[in-house]
């Protein structure tokens, strides 16, 4: 399989991989959100349920921690790219793109 393939379908992943924690520490945060204002609801003191909003901030902080390793797996895999000798570039289509476009397609081009 050429090179080039290769590394569409890792770039699919990474991007997929990182979307995926993206939304998780998104949903964290809107449960934490919803938490709180529960507690609020229904006049719970502000000690109520606090050992379960630090369990969630230590998985939200975990997610964070994901998120941050995400970055250097993608600088990684950039440097592997070009010790490879792949001149691309890669991207994402943009939200604009035409109707039946997969609106999370890899765009890989040669450049160069």
């Amino acid at each position: 399989m050429e090179k080039i393939f290769v590394a569409k379908q890792v770039a699919e992943k990474l991007y997929a991989t990182e979307a995926a924690v993206d939304t998780a520490l998104t949903e964290a945060a809107e449960f934490m959100s919803v938490m709180l204002a529960a507690r609020k609801d229904v006049n719970a003191p502000l000690t109520f349920a606090d050992g379960t909003q630090v369990k969630l901030m230590d998985a939200m902080k975990a997610l964070s921690d994901a998120r941050t390793a995400m970055v250097a797996v993608h600088e990684e895999l950039h440097e592997a790219k070009l010790r490879l000798g792949i001149r691309t570039k890669m991207g994402f289509q943009s939200e604009n793109a035409p109707t039946g476009a997969h609106e999370d397609a890899t765009v890989l081009r040669d450049v160069g």
